[in-house]
């Protein structure tokens, strides 16, 4: 149990100063509430009203963040292998020519597809 107690202590300590900082925000924050504030923000558009059910959100929303995903996994694999380029010599070439080559066609599928535009 020794060991534990560092971070037991740790996060004794960060789940303090989380519900301090809500306490505290709650006690020291405005209590100036009105029809603007409580409204949903949507990128300065006026909210529309949706339907009941939660009404149906444009694809591309999806898109983008799939979009996103492909190339942040794309920056998770390229950054360890240029820091051991000289180690994996030329399969490590290869491997990450064909991942950049499948990157680069979803790529090329959102480009064609019009996944890129904003409308």
């Amino acid at each position: 149990m020794n060991p534990y107690v560092p971070i037991l202590v740790i996060g004794a300590i960060g789940f303090g100063f989380a519900a301090f900082s809500v306490i505290a925000a709650g006690i020291t924050g405005p209590k100036r509430y009105n029809r603007a504030k409580s409204d949903a923000y949507e990128c300065g558009i006026e909210p529309s009203p949706q339907a009941v059910g939660g009404g149906r959100f444009p694809v591309k929303y999806f898109l983008t963040a799939m979009l996103f995903i492909v190339f942040d996994i794309e920056i998770v694999f390229l950054y360890p292998w240029a820091v051991s380029f000289d180690k994996l010599g030329l399969f490590g070439l290869v491997e990450m020519v064909i991942f950049i080559a499948t990157v680069f066609i979803a790529y090329a599928y959102v480009w064609r597809r019009g996944g890129l535009e904003w409308d």
